[in-house]
């Protein structure tokens, strides 16, 4: 499909054996971490949650043959986010340690692996959830589900920002430490495309050669296309994504479920936004 109709997809996916098409673009080079410093207020290393609990319950040992949640690869079995609509901010990103088995429940039952990067970037994943010294948070390449990891293994990372889309305003709104900072009118997904609503996060940034991008690297995110046969040949294994676009067309339901924005706009969040935010979409 030509770039300027494609153009719509995020692959993060540079290091892998066979690279993605991304946004109707056969090439880009390798995503690269948002860098934004931490904030204070970081924890150390497989620090406990509070419990309400006197012990944790146990981590049961994986049962063999477990799948590696990858960019390209999900998993089945997990909870759906108790809270997908939810806009409370987010203030805390998790990332493991070393790769880590994630279970279904506190105590439950494994049933995949998470890795520290993900396609080459540190995978921090918001926390939603704290229960009996166990911590949910949101899981990549897998839309509206959460995993929960055992108290200790992993390290946080404060977070101050969260991006609301409303579709049906067309809107993306940025806030940070709670409070809206600038709202935009964008571009969302067309209706047989449409942008997966609830929440995700933002993985990292990639560039894409293209020229459709207004020259500026793209917000790659945790959700993928609810109906991968309805994109683009090529891209149903790609990540939705928030990128700038290149021509002045914003408020329509038209791309293959990335959110396009203003370029200008798309340098305020590049240089605010840090890997682990908090991504709300609303229809």
């Amino acid at each position: 499909m030509h770039a300027r109709r494609a153009a719509a997809l995020v692959a993060l996916a540079a290091v892998l054996a066979a690279p993605l098409a991304a946004c109707g673009s056969k090439h880009q080079t390798p995503p690269i971490a948002v860098t934004q410093p931490a904030p204070a207020g970081s924890t150390p290393a497989g620090s406990p949650l509070p419990s309400s609990a006197a012990s944790p319950p146990p981590a049961a040992a994986p049962a063999a043959g477990l799948p590696t949640i990858t960019y390209t690869q999900a998993a089945t079995g997990f909870p759906a986010d108790p809270d997908q609509a939810s806009t409370a901010p987010l203030g805390e990103g998790l990332q493991v340690d070393a790769t880590s088995p994630v279970y279904d429940a506190p105590g439950g039952q494994a049933r995949a692996y998470l890795t520290p990067k993900i396609s080459g970037v540190d995978l921090i994943m918001p926390v939603v959830q704290r229960t009996d010294g166990w911590v949910a948070v949101l899981l990549p390449s897998m839309n509206r589900s959460v995993g929960w990891l055992p108290p200790s293994g992993w390290h946080t990372v404060a977070l101050r920002d969260q991006i609301v889309v409303r579709r049906g305003a067309f809107t993306l709104t940025w806030f940070r430490d709670g409070v809206a900072q600038q709202t935009w009118t964008v571009t969302v997904g067309a209706p047989a495309t449409q942008t997966p609503l609830g929440r995700t996060f933002v993985l990292g940034r990639s560039s894409l050669p293209s020229k459709v991008y207004a020259g500026l690297d793209v917000l790659a995110l945790g959700a993928v296309p609810d109906d991968k046969k309805a994109v683009a040949t090529g891209l149903a294994d790609a990540h939705t994504g928030i990128h700038a676009w290149y021509r002045d067309e914003f408020g329509y339901r038209k791309s293959n479920g990335c959110v396009r924005m203003p370029p200008a706009a798309q340098k305020v969040l590049l240089d605010n936004v840090a890997a682990g935010t908090s991504v709300v979409v609303l229809p």
